[in-house]
């Protein structure tokens, strides 16, 4: 089957190589229909391997060269003994998080995203979604609605981020909410706390490409350039007597965004850290301790938060699909998808490669 791998820091290659083994026990095989590419697998593009392992996953055995792409659905063609929570021809959206299901601290508790043993299909697994069919676990596939395009399938995961974000953040209606970030998890987190009941939400960004598709996106929206403005003076302008927002989710992964969260909430508000800094950082602690405010890490989403998700999205109360700017067939994934959206001059946002083209 054909399939892009990643071999190095710019080397991916779109390979034949041999189809998924049978299904095991409580596994299955599904043919993939759309994959999003995530920043995450840019990051691994542009300077891995980061996640992907360099030497044997302890858990799960993976190695590179490894197939990419983790937000993904398909349809079931093969299923594995003891499996009945899907069957063959049932349409599936891929929760991508493997670890061990009992034994362990975490998983004992049903707290799978934080285990120690964690490994992501398409990042440190056998398969992963660009390529044409994967195996899986049964854990890792959840059937979808009729409602609910192929398309959205591939936007499950990249949602379950962001409301996961949400909850972690409390939003309630009326909220004030800050996006720091209109990338595609800083537009889904904006589509997110508004389903969630915000009523003022705010984006900043220093590309104005963006700025204008958040507008688009998320009508209403206030955006600001952080070049031009200052996101703490802009939120306070239009804040309930210029407190600051309630709520800040911090999507960038910079110390100077999450400056501009602390500056921005009011006092007692909270600040969900969203974006993985690469590094080391620092803020204002006076300004944290003398706002009596709260940061708050966000890391995945809970496994069992995909069948929400799905009604989320399948419902309409979270129109996922508005973050899609382009799609592109396998053949020309590098060029058209990741070289595309590394471009700082480039226009797209959210890239999903349609796997039967």
């Amino acid at each position: 089957m054909k399939a892009l791998r990643f071999h190095a820091a710019k080397d991916l290659r779109i390979e034949n190589i041999d189809q998924p083994p049978a299904p095991g026990p409580g596994q299955v095989v599904i043919r993939n229909r759309y994959v999003g590419i995530c920043g995450t697998d840019l990051h691994e593009y542009a300077s891995g391997p980061i996640f992907i392992p360099t030497s044997t996953h302890p858990y799960t055995g993976a190695t590179s060269p490894q197939i990419l792409g983790h937000e993904f659905g398909g349809e079931v063609i093969a299923i594995g003994e003891g499996v009945t929570k899907v069957a063959i021809g049932d349409r599936v959206s891929v929760q991508p998080l493997i670890m061990p299901r009992n034994d362990e601290y975490f998983a004992d508790r049903g707290l799978f995203n934080l285990s120690g043993s964690l490994a992501l299909v398409g990042l440190s697994w056998i398969s992963g979604g660009m390529s044409e069919m994967a195996l899986l676990n049964d854990y890792n596939v959840e059937k979808i609605p009729a409602s609910m395009t192929d398309e959205e399938a591939a936007l499950v995961e990249p949602t379950a981020v962001c409301v996961y974000a949400c909850d972690r953040a409390g939003i309630t209606a009326g909220n004030s909410v800050l996006v720091t970030g209109a990338g595609p998890i800083g537009m889904l987190a904006l589509l997110c706390a508004r389903a969630f009941g915000a009523t003022r939400l705010f984006v900043s960004d220093i590309n104005e490409t963006r700025l204008k598709l958040a507008r688009e996106i998320v009508p209403g929206v206030i955006t600001i350039n952080p070049k031009n403005d200052d996101v703490g003076e802009v939120v306070r302008a239009h804040t309930q007597d210029g407190v600051g927002c309630d709520i800040a989710l911090e999507c960038v992964g910079n110390e100077h965004a999450l400056q501009s969260c602390l500056d921005a909430i009011r006092k007692q508000g909270v600040i969900v850290q969203t974006g993985l800094h690469p590094g080391k950082g620092s803020i204002d602690f006076f300004q944290l301790t003398f706002k009596d405010a709260e940061i708050r890490g966000s890391w995945c989403y809970p496994t069992h938060s995909w069948p929400r998700t799905i009604d989320l999205i399948s419902s309409g109360a979270i129109p996922a699909s508005r973050v899609v700017t382009k799609k592109i067939t396998l053949d020309h994934a590098v060029s058209e998808g990741f070289d595309a959206l590394l471009d700082p001059a480039g226009s797209e946002l959210k890239i999903l490669i349609d796997l039967a083209s």
